[in-house]
């Protein structure tokens, strides 16, 4: 786990293996932004022009190694772009410090410390450029032999600059941490392998969390879930060798005024059961327990922070698998809610986990419920690859969770709930089908979803298919992998909720 210090040394006597500088553009000229005059000066003013000789164009995700002169005590300057100059009197967005802050973390794998002295000038601008260096020291070795060549995340983030007796860059630097050790901690669950992770082990992983954060874990395993009727986790769940568990993990606080609960899907593994994925397309189904891995990191981190909300999140866990004993097409399952639901297709079965987990979470009547879910590839197609999809039964909540996401430099995109789709899920033989019609296909599974939520409720889904797991090269502070997509919007949500703002 990355270190994170607030430090009051200059950039110019802190010791360190890199000392991590911004530059920018400016028209056609490269400038070095604010934070890194010490180490301009030891360039004896000349590091913007000893960079373009190298190449740099200030770019963002660019980074450049050079060798530190005489006069600084760390033996390496990385200079990382940071895109176009802000206009005079304006500073640098939260996502681009917090990209650039990725970028030099990634770019230093393998070393033991680094000095961060990019341009901070309020507690904000720290918490981006430390979550940004936090996430961007991410890696998943866990299966890897750690040999004597093997290359370590970079194992301390110094921050230049953020006054550490300040209160408020205090703040600001804990809840960066408390979110990005969460951020990761959903990382590494997403990036885990299904043979290690399946509904039991995860829910395991949860029950321990919550001794270590004093928080309230229930988990309703087969027999609990058959007693208390839960027809459509166990639907699912029921080809696989192990079986699905619902379970329950609740933060309280003593001043808390509202309740927020979090639902989230938890598929983790999905072949599509009988109507089975072809090859190509089930590689990495491991990632499908990405919303229950985001609602789970959000409610640890919302305790850490020790924000003044309830907050309850729920993990709908399942396999889905093909077998003798699994639901087939035509089957009719009874969902917890009591409503009745014909299966038309076993791999649209993340909606169907989230129906009774989304009818449980309404009885205890909380003020709002967030869905999060790998749900449809009609979303990716839709949005594509970077972009999660908001669909809510009320608008004005719905552009608050997108304002919030674009906040927080999560990419997301307001959707309709077409009234005229409904139609498409009837069915003959049950109340209602788990599928509709084709096209606007990531609308008809909200519209599926709404029918689950309590009366009065306000409700919102996040279909997060694109951004969860990322199969590109890495970016930013964006690795190859679980991504932990949704987490920093569901925290930002609960903070504001305490807030009495939403």
């Amino acid at each position: 786990m990355t270190a994170l210090t607030l430090s009051t040394a200059g950039a110019a006597t802190l010791r360190a293996d890199a000392l991590v500088v911004g530059v920018a553009k400016s028209g056609k000229t490269l400038v070095v932004a604010p934070g890194a005059e010490a180490v301009d000066k030891a360039f004896d003013g000349r590091l913007a022009s000893v960079l373009e000789t190298l190449g740099a164009s200030g770019s963002e995700g660019e980074a450049t190694k050079l060798p530190a002169p005489a006069g600084l005590k760390a033996p390496v300057v990385l200079a990382v772009g940071l895109g176009s100059a802000p206009e005079d009197g304006e500073s640098y967005g939260a996502e681009t410090l917090r990209r650039a802050a990725g970028t030099a973390a990634r770019t230093l794998t393998g070393s033991k410390k680094a000095a961060f002295a990019l341009p901070i000038a309020s507690a904000e601008d720290a918490a981006a450029v430390a979550e940004g260096a936090l996430l961007g020291a991410y890696a998943y070795t866990a299966y890897q032999e750690s040999g004597k060549d093997a290359k370590k995340p970079l194992a301390e983030v110094a921050l230049l600059g953020a006054k550490p007796r300040d209160k408020a860059y205090k703040a600001a630097a804990e809840r960066a941490q408390a979110v990005a050790e969460e951020m990761n901690r959903a990382r590494d669950l997403i990036n885990m392998p299904p043979n290690d992770l399946y509904p039991e082990s995860f829910a395991a992983v949860v029950t321990a969390a919550g001794k270590e954060h004093g928080l309230k874990v229930q988990v309703l395993d087969e027999k609990a879930l058959e007693k208390g009727g839960y027809g459509g986790i166990l639907g699912v769940g029921k080809g696989a060798v192990r079986g699905p568990r619902l379970v329950r993990i609740a933060y309280t606080h003593p001043k808390a005024e509202r309740t927020l609960a979090l639902v989230g899907k938890g598929i983790t593994y999905d072949s599509g059961g009988i109507s089975l994925k072809p090859a190509g397309h089930n590689e990495t189904m491991k990632c499908d327990m990405s919303g229950a891995a985001a609602v789970f990191a959000a409610v640890v981190a919302a305790s850490r922070i020790g924000l003044a909300v309830n907050v309850t999140g729920w993990l709908a866990l399942a396999e889905n698998m093909p077998s003798g004993s699994a639901t087939r097409p035509g089957d009719v399952l009874r969902m917890y809610s009591g409503k009745t639901v014909e299966v038309l297709n076993t791999d649209a079965e993340g909606r169907l986990v989230l129906a009774d987990a989304l009818t449980r979470a309404s009885e205890e009547h909380p003020d709002a419920i967030v869905d999060v879910a790998t749900l449809t590839g009609a979303m990716v197609l839709a949005l594509g690859d970077r972009t999660f999809g908001i669909m809510a039964n009320d608008d004005d909540y719905r552009t608050a969770i997108h304002e919030i996401a674009e906040e927080v430099g999560e990419q997301s995109w307001p959707m309709p709930l077409p009234a005229d789709l409904r139609k498409s899920m009837d069915s003959p033989t049950a109340d209602m089908a788990n599928m509709g019609v084709r096209m606007g296909g990531g609308l008809v599974a909200g519209l599926f979803l709404q029918e689950f939520v309590g009366e009065g409720i306000t409700w919102a889904h996040l279909d997060i298919a694109g951004p969860a797991f990322h199969e590109g090269a890495p970016y930013g502070y964006t690795p190859k992998g679980g991504t932990g997509s949704s987490v920093r919007t569901l925290v930002k949500l609960a903070e504001l909720t305490a807030a009495g703002e939403l």
